[in-house]
């Protein structure tokens, strides 16, 4: 009998970045010896005593594109964390190991307000909002997933950048003793993402604590990542630990590990092809076939202004 792969599963030569694949063989030639106790942890992670995720109360928006929400197995199974391995199932089988309170994120930069802030002095968990966001992996692959949380833009004001800082940079937890994939150079860790100014002020970015009705899994980013739904899904940075003010474009963790394949923009864009596949079709999750990819992923109308007069195929 043949086994019947997930509907959501992509070949592999078509989804992996190509510093993972030229990375791969020296990954694999030391991996060798660890294989059985890899291959073991695998199977007892599944039996491991999980985080309980909290409910969270949040209050319905507006952001809602009327599409029919990913299943959330799919969510929280299927991602990209390579902090925690390169294949999709390694994050939900290796995050457990992630602590996620307390929390601390560290504030720098061109600020009047730097410092060590506890997450809830960054999120206001009584006013939490439901934004449910279509997600473009720049993989091809498609997402609709409610996210809770809160815009990104009253929280940037509060930090009180200064009159110079341009962008906004974002840092990932990089610790070697939770995060098992951080023993390979898939990237120069730890992961860094950013913003110009004006896209983190939008009012689509967004601070994500949760989904689907409770606190994001390890997997998925907890305890707090970025949501920025007009761009490729790598630009939503996971459990961020570092956000700093800077009037240089920050150099981000895809711009330095393959700088001809990922730009520092990455808006979805369907007429700009990734050097290896092409961006004008995608698969959603959970469907068969594809649909046609939709320029900023449909969110034009909130978006499209802030990239006038850019030529958006040297700009990608």
């Amino acid at each position: 009998m043949f086994r019947r792969s997930s509907p959501w599963q992509e070949k592999e030569s078509e989804v992996t970045p190509q510093s993972v694949y030229v990375n791969r063989r020296q990954i694999m030639a030391g991996a060798g010896a660890l294989f059985g106790l890899t291959a073991l942890g695998g199977i007892a992670a599944s039996a491991r005593e999980t985080r309980t995720l909290a409910p969270l109360k949040a209050m319905k928006s507006d952001f809602d594109p009327g599409e029919e929400l990913t299943p959330e197995g799919a969510v929280t199974s299927y991602n990209n964390y390579y902090e925690f391995g390169t294949n999709k199932d390694d994050p939900a089988a290796e995050a457990w190991r992630m602590k996620v309170t307390p929390w601390t994120v560290k504030v720098d930069g061109m600020t009047d307000k730097p410092g060590n802030y506890a997450l809830e002095d960054i999120v206001d968990y009584n006013a939490l909002e439901e934004r449910i966001y279509r997600l473009r992996c720049v993989e091809a692959w498609s997402m609709v997933i409610p996210w809770l949380g809160v815009p990104l833009a009253p929280l940037i004001r509060k930090l009180a950048p200064q009159s110079g800082a341009k962008f906004v940079r974002f840092e990932t937890l990089a610790d070697r003793s939770q995060m098992p994939g951080i023993r390979w150079p898939v990237i120069d860790w730890p992961y860094v993402e950013g913003l110009r100014m004006d896209e983190a002020l939008n009012p689509l970015a967004f601070l994500a604590v949760g989904f689907y009705g409770k606190e994001l899994p390890n997997q998925n980013g907890a305890p707090v990542r970025l949501v920025v739904p007009w761009k490729y899904g790598f630009k939503s940075i996971k459990s961020i630990v570092r956000i700093s003010f800077t009037d240089d474009m920050p150099r981000t963790a895809w711009m330095k590990s393959a700088p001809s394949e990922y730009g520092f923009y990455s808006n979805v864009n369907p007429e700009v092809d990734h050097p290896r596949w092409s961006q004008a079709r995608e698969r959603r999750i959970g469907e068969f076939g594809r649909r046609e990819t939709l320029m900023f992923n449909g969110y034009g109308e909130w978006v499209a202004d802030l990239y006038r007069g850019m030529d958006l195929q040297k700009n990608y």
